[in-house]
């Protein structure tokens, strides 16, 4: 009995140790040189004016190249607004700097301003934590 106890508890380990792994994977990826962060898993609970904001954040050389948004339910023209606003802002910029979450938001597209915001903050903490 205590043969199968042991057996079934070190199977709960590896499974929780293999799940973790796998989310680790699914969060931040390598492509063509570049780590790339997805936020789908670590912003759920960030929401924009209509819901999550997911993005793919591209790191080269401890600087964001630059991000991409998955799909969304936010209001097309208010979200454009944003990302024309912040994406070009966070373009270039360390990813130290960009853990800060300095950059300003864009008028009229509050909620989805803090929801990008929030998302890069949290990508790029994940990808210094983790790299």
């Amino acid at each position: 009995m205590k043969k199968i106890v042991f057996n079934l508890i070190l199977c709960g380990i590896m499974a929780t140790t293999m799940t973790s792994m796998m989310n680790r994977q699914s969060v931040m990826t390598k492509e063509d040189g570049m780590y790339v962060v997805n936020t789908t898993t670590l912003a759920k609970d960030v929401r924009g004016f209509k819901g999550n904001t997911p993005l793919k954040i591209y790191i080269k050389k401890n600087k964001i190249d630059h991000i991409e948004a998955l799909n969304n339910r936010e209001t097309p023209q208010y979200f454009a607004r944003a990302k024309k606003g912040l994406f070009a802002k966070w373009t270039g910029m360390k990813v130290a700097k960009a853990a800060k979450g300095d950059v300003d938001g864009v008028t009229g597209a509050t909620f989805t301003s803090k929801a990008l915001k929030e998302n890069v903050k949290r990508g790029v903490k994940y990808y210094l934590d983790n790299k």
